[in-house]
């Protein structure tokens, strides 16, 4: 077989389309967003390369039309994950050997035809099954998958390249192993490019993978898995299971090939699969890899010499964005008081200019929240809230699920800094501001920093290059993350790689080589060229 130093195509950020009125790709999501939504898709699993049906099924609705059916999926039992396992390990053996020239064919192919022939599909599946505006949708389905897919290649060929310093008398060289076993991916619904991510990522770099997609994201999750099957991704490489999470994930950690979990999602299940994990580490082969993004309590602070209508822009996009449904979305806020009567009018302003309905209303910036349970929990908030006398609602504060779960973007104006909606997470589109002393500024610094468990992200606005040192130096562990004079949301691949610390997960920063970097084991290897032929050192000369 030929051999080369190759170089990969070097990654460039997929443009983002504008879909304005009269453009092509307008009329492609539309079309697509039509006949998928006026249609019913069976969803099988998929291991070993095949389809699998169980019979026993779960409908799949739009969250902004939950009496619609727009599919089915099929729900494992226990000897699908078993099976998943067993054709993982066996696909191993010509996966993890592989040349890493071949895996990245694979993946480059797949991240052209999401920007090409599949990119209205995934668009209108992430729309209809996770209620995404068409901006949101191509932000995330198209560009940030694509992204990853070509970064990660060129991060992996980055990881290749570091080798040690070698002499005149050996050679030394690392050679970056796939894991030793089978990896599992854990991924939410919230982002059809971290679904993709997670599990592709494993595999660039030799390792084998079961899939364990949300149950509110299967509808873009199967159309991942066409792009991937289409690519030319073996069978056994990526298995996908549906169903019931504490099975699947008991049989995937009670194995003794179980290498490392790779997860987003909130910070309680992380916390319990770390310590499932450890109960069972005696069990595994080798010390398993733990890699998590969970939950944030994002903040957005400003000084008071900010601009006010800059201040507000960034609640109402870092907050009300696919309906806060972020692990990044701006949720509490610190507003000086000199600022406050301007920048309360100018997101008053904002919030009731918002359109909300369905996402195949273009002109709608807000759709609904993911499902029933969701809005319960945000519906609960915001009554209390309207009950409560260190509380109130100036925007938005309206909920009805009769026909899909849609939460009005809601703020909430607090006098105490630790109010439960500043400190909880409520992941939908409320946040929750305090106006505090504009001569308190580092006052304020602290108790952002010390109101959350959470640090994912946060962000700084201010005018005065000395107040944005001290909360950069003041907020260094509160934020993995910081924006300084932005929204906190909207890291793009390659650019701003994304993670968090405290109880926000990990950090090991997803669009980046150090992510890449948790998935291989090196192995260091010097060859002496001359060997020694007698045990004797200088030293014991006479």
């Amino acid at each position: 077989m030929g051999k080369g130093f190759f170089n990969v195509p070097v990654a460039i950020n997929e443009p983002v389309k504008s879909y304005a009125p009269g453009t092509p790709e307008r009329d492609a999501v539309l079309k697509a967003y039509k006949d998928m939504y006026n249609s019913q898709v069976d969803v099988p699993m998929y291991i070993n390369g095949k389809d699998v049906t169980t019979g026993n099924t779960r409908t799949m609705s739009p969250p902004h039309d939950h009496k619609h059916i727009v599919g089915t999926y099929h729900l494992a039992e226990k000897k699908h994950v078993d099976e998943a396992i067993a054709t993982a390990l066996e696909a191993r053996k010509n996966w993890s050997q592989m040349p890493w020239e071949q895996r990245a064919g694979i993946f480059l192919k797949a991240a052209e035809l999401i920007a090409g022939p599949y990119r209205a599909k995934i668009n209108a599946a992430t729309m209809i099954g996770q209620s995404k505006n068409i901006y949101q949708a191509e932000i995330d389905s198209a560009c940030e998958l694509i992204d990853f897919l070509r970064f990660n290649v060129q991060f992996m060929t980055d990881i290749y390249l570091d080798q040690p310093e070698s002499t005149t008398d050996a050679w030394n060289r690392i050679e970056y192993r796939p894991l030793e076993g089978f990896t599992y991916a854990v991924t939410p619904f919230n982002f059809t490019a971290i679904a993709g991510n997670l599990p592709a990522c494993m595999a660039l770099m030799g390792n084998v993978v079961v899939w364990k997609p949300s149950n509110n994201q299967i509808y873009s999750a199967k159309v991942i898995m066409d792009v991937f099957k289409e690519a030319g991704v073996p069978a056994g490489v990526i298995n996908v299971v549906f169903g019931n999470p504490g099975m699947i994930t008991d049989t995937v950690l009670a194995s003794p090939h179980f290498s490392g979990l790779h997860y987003t999602g909130s910070t309680p299940v992380f916390q319990n699969l770390w310590k499932q994990i450890g109960n069972n580490i005696e069990n595994y082969k080798t010390y398993p890899r733990i890699v998590g993004e969970t939950g944030g309590k994002d903040f957005v602070i400003a000084h008071k010499s900010a601009v006010a209508k800059q201040v507000a822009t960034a609640i109402s996009r870092g907050a009300f964005e696919f309906q806060g449904q972020k692990c990044s979305a701006a949720s509490r806020a610190y507003i000086p008081s000199n600022l406050w009567d301007d920048v309360k009018k100018f997101v008053i302003e904002d919030v009731k200019s918002f359109k909300m309905g369905s996402p195949e209303d273009m002109s709608n910036f807000i759709t609904a929240v993911i499902n029933e349970g969701a809005f319960d929990k945000l519906a609960s908030y915001i009554d209390a809230a309207k009950n409560d006398a260190d509380a109130e609602i100036i925007a938005g504060g309206n909920y009805d699920k009769s026909k899909g779960y849609f939460i009005e973007p809601t703020v909430i104006v607090t006098t105490n800094p630790k109010y439960e909606t500043m400190c909880t997470e409520l992941f939908g589109p409320i946040i929750t501001i305090y106006v505090y002393d504009e001569n308190k500024y580092s006052e304020t610094l602290k108790l952002v920093d010390e109101t959350s468990e959470y640090a994912l992200t946060g962000a700084v606005l201010s005018t005065d290059r000395y107040a944005i040192v001290e909360a950069t130096e003041a907020l260094q562990n509160a934020a993995g993350n910081f924006y300084i004079n932005d929204k906190p949301t909207g890291a793009v691949v390659g650019q701003q790689p994304f993670g968090g610390a405290r109880a926000s997960g990990t950090n090991d920063k997803a669009g980046s080589a150090q992510n890449l970097l948790r998935w291989v084991s090196p192995r260091m290897i010097k060859e002496t060229f001359v060997s020694p032929v007698d045990y004797r050192y200088p030293f014991l000369g006479e």
